[in-house]
C-alpha cells in the first residue's frame, strides 16, 4: 500500500526511524509515528507545570533577593544569559508594538525554559543558589548538582517533544517520573492537581509493538 502522506507531508527521512524501529513494516511503523504524537501530547500538561512552576519560583526568590521586579537589571548574570534577557526584551516589544511599556511580568513569560534552568547551573552556586535559589526547591532531597542534570535533561527532553522530534525511543517512564519529581520538589500541591489529569501512563501502556501487538 503506498502512503503518499508520508513523502509528501512527513518526509521519507522523518518516518525512516520509526519503520527502522519496526523492521521495516509501514503498518507497525505508522502506529508507532501516531502513537509518538499522542505520547508527545500526553506529556504537555506535566511539562507545562514544570515550567510554570520553575520560573514562578525562582522569580520569587530573586525579586525578593534583589528587591525589585526586574532583578536581571542588577543580578550578576553571566553575558550569554543577560544577552537572553535583552533578547527576550526586544521580542515582547515587537508583540506590543509600542502600546504600553514592557513589564517585568513581560519577560519573566517570555523568557525561555532554558533560561530558568541554567539558573540553577554551577555558574551560579555560590551567587545565586547557596543564598537565595536554593528556597525555591524547598521539597528537594537531592543536591544542586543532580537537580540541574534532571532539569537539563528534561529541558532536552522538551525541545524534541516542542520541535516534533521521535521520543519513542527513550526510557518514558523513567522521563514521566523525573518530571513529576521535580515538580514535587516546587509544589506539591500542584502535582496533585497534576496527577489527577495526567495520561502519560495509560498511553505508554497503549505502545505499539512489532508485529502489530499494542504492549
Amino acid at each position: 500500500m503506498q502512503h503518499r502522506w508520508i513523502d509528501e507531508t512527513l518526509s521519507s527521512t522523518r518516518f525512516r526511524p520509526y519503520l527502522r524501529k519496526m523492521d521495516g513494516d509501514c503498518a507497525t511503523a505508522i502506529d508507532l509515528y501516531w502513537w509518538n504524537v499522542e505520547v508527545s501530547a500526553a506529556f504537555y500538561p506535566a511539562l507545562h507545570c514544570l515550567e510554570l512552576a520553575l520560573r514562578n519560583a525562582l522569580h520569587r526568590q530573586l525579586v525578593e533577593r534583589f528587591g525589585r521586579p526586574g532583578w536581571w537589571d542588577v543580578a550578576p548574570l553571566e553575558d550569554r544569559h543577560y544577552a537572553l534577557v535583552g533578547k527576550a526584551a526586544d521580542k515582547v516589544r515587537q508583540q506590543l508594538r509600542q502600546r504600553r511599556p514592557v513589564t517585568p511580568d513581560d519577560l519573566v513569560a517570555e523568557l525561555s525554559f532554558g533560561f530558568w534552568v541554567w539558573l540553577v547551573g554551577k555558574e551560579y552556586h555560590r551567587s545565586l543558589w547557596e543564598p537565595w535559589l536554593h528556597r525555591a526547591f524547598p521539597h528537594r532531597r537531592q543536591p544542586r548538582s543532580a537537580l540541574y542534570r534532571d532539569l537539563d535533561e528534561v529541558r532536552r527532553f522538551r525541545n524534541r517533544i516542542m520541535h516534533y522530534e521521535p521520543i519513542h525511543h527513550r526510557h518514558l517512564e523513567a522521563d514521566h517520573a523525573t518530571i513529576l519529581r521535580l515538580i514535587g520538589c516546587l509544589c506539591p500541591e500542584v502535582l496533585v492537581q497534576l496527577r489527577r489529569r495526567d495520561q502519560v501512563e495509560t498511553i505508554l501502556a497503549r505502545r505499539p509493538e512489532r508485529g502489530g501487538e499494542r504492549r
